[in-house]
């Protein structure tokens, strides 16, 4: 059963919001950094073994650096770790992921635009 949540993280004034498969490791992740909720990362797991699977190292650097760096291992435990973790809906995650990965899409158009 896929479950969603969110955790607020107090040192580094980020929000992370996580889709988990049944052994509660990430499929999807977004961290929003900031009292202006500033997306860093929107990655998804079958993105980076797609990316993996065609072995392609440049392709993954430029995925990292887009989307940022998918949590790795399992997060079972988070309920009682994460004073602010909070189940979420799938409504509210896919929400929040489309908003992130529309912002790093258009940062990165920006960046392209600009010639960085």
């Amino acid at each position: 059963m896929t479950l969603w949540f969110r955790a607020y993280d107090s040192d580094t004034d980020t929000w992370s919001y996580f889709e988990l498969d049944d052994e509660e490791w990430a499929l999807r992740q977004v961290d929003l950094r900031g009292p202006r909720r500033q997306p860093v990362t929107a990655a998804s797991l079958a993105e980076i073994f797609a990316i993996h699977g065609r072995g392609d190292f440049a392709a993954m650097t430029t995925y990292d650096q887009r989307y940022g760096v998918l949590t790795e291992g399992c997060l079972r435990g988070w309920q009682e770790e994460e004073e602010s973790a909070a189940e979420i809906t799938l409504a509210e995650f896919e929400s929040v992921w489309a908003a992130a990965r529309e912002v790093l899409d258009a940062d990165r158009t920006e960046e392209t635009a600009a010639g960085g």
